[in-house]
């Protein structure tokens, strides 16, 4: 331990005054001395907290980019087969409202951050579903009533605190039912469609390093319950692309075309008869 010590603390004593007020910024102050001014790795409070804000980093990182193989699977199909509109609906419903909570009340962004991000994505995804479903008026409608929606959440003269708190409780009711219809469309389809396997298994992963973050940083019941939920119907989902891994949809199988089998050639015999002229008598002159 000392000889990493040693080792470590030459290096972390000399970090440029950027990085010094990152890792201050990120750990506070207390953990920042800790574990790495004194590199205290026996800190186990803050040790946790290290790897609850780095989760929450990690989580923020990929979210960035967790829809963008959705986004890029419609667009190539120019199909929304698989895709329930309705789930992404009631998903950026909640997560509109879980962003104004988290907010408004100043928690810690690495514990919230994503939400922000997959909003973006979703409201992408939503326009292209309707697009590719016959809906495409729809759309303007949808951008339209996000916009009020974003307006009210974060106006605090519209929206007080008590009501935000009811919102809150009824998003993580939102958010596990914005699953369900995903299920079902996968249920009834007998296949995955155009459904991302990135973006199921990432939600998976992402909701369970979010228990663990709002364990460590967020002492707040309503949220922890809405993720636990998330993650129970998000292993429902990977179940789901697991089993339907390979298998086309009943959609997929009714537009296949059966080729029609050639009919073999009748032989047919064409008896052709030739008619022989009879030869009329002829009468030559004798002499």
């Amino acid at each position: 331990m000392d000889a990493l010590k040693s080792a470590i603390q030459p290096i972390t004593h000399n970090l440029p005054e950027p990085i010094r007020d990152l890792g201050v910024s990120i750990l506070g102050d207390t953990c920042y001395k800790s574990l790495l001014l004194d590199v205290n790795i026996e800190d186990a409070d803050c040790l946790k907290l290290a790897i609850s804000k780095a989760l929450g980093i990690g989580i923020i990182a990929a979210s960035s980019i967790v829809k963008v193989p959705q986004i890029l699977k419609l667009l190539n199909s120019k199909s929304a087969e698989g895709v329930s509109f309705l789930s992404y609906l009631l998903e950026t419903t909640s997560y509109l409202i879980s962003l104004a909570y988290n907010v408004r009340n100043g928690f810690p962004f690495s514990t919230f951050g994503e939400t922000a991000l997959i909003v973006g994505q979703n409201v992408i995804i939503s326009v292209l579903v309707l697009n590719y479903s016959g809906r495409a008026s729809l759309a303007a409608v949808f951008i339209a009533a996000l916009a009020g929606t974003v307006a009210a959440l974060f106006a605090e003269n519209i929206v007080d605190s008590q009501v935000l708190s009811y919102l809150q409780a009824g998003a993580g009711v939102l958010g596990v039912a914005s699953k369900l219809p995903q299920i079902l469309t996968i249920f009834q389809q007998g296949g995955t469609g155009q459904l991302s396997a990135f973006a199921v298994f990432n939600y998976l992963a992402g909701s369970l390093s979010r228990i663990f973050t709002t364990l460590q940083e967020v002492d707040d019941k309503l949220i922890l319950y809405g993720f636990v939920s998330g993650f129970i119907l998000n292993a429902v989902l990977a179940l789901q692309m697991i089993f339907y891994w390979n298998a086309p949809s009943e959609k997929a199988k009714g537009k296949r075309k059966v080729s029609p089998v050639a009919a073999k050639p009748k032989a047919t015999l064409s008896a052709s008869s030739t008619a022989t002229p009879k030869k009329s008598p002829t009468t030559r002159r004798r002499g």
